[in-house]
């Protein structure tokens, strides 16, 4: 049974840090730190039909949009948090990416 013995593998750590990114990655990181949505669309959506999880859909979080639909925006209170994170600009995207601009 002397295969079943978890032996870890380790690598070498050279300490050297990469002091730059290649191109290719850095149009990725830029892409992931920038998002097409606005906070005026959401906030007229959360506003409006916020217990249904509007606002959520069009940002692209349709997971926690369907648990909107069910619980009617968590008796109105997750709909009302979720406003509150949209007006001070902590509402994110689907990618984590904050929303930061109104139009």
């Amino acid at each position: 049974m002397a295969f079943l013995r978890y032996r870890p593998h380790f690598r070498q750590v050279t300490g050297k840090t990469p002091t730059h990114l290649p191109s290719e990655d850095a149009e990725i990181m830029s892409d992931a730190t920038t998002t097409d949505k606005r906070i005026l669309p959401a906030f007229l959506l959360c506003f409006l039909l916020g217990v249904f999880g509007a606002h959520r859909f069009y940002v692209g979080k349709t997971g926690t949009a369907i648990l909107m639909i069910v619980t009617i925006g968590g008796l109105g209170i997750w709909a009302l948090i979720d406003l509150i994170l949209i007006i001070v600009g902590a509402f994110t995207d689907a990618n984590g990416v904050k929303i930061t601009q109104w139009t």
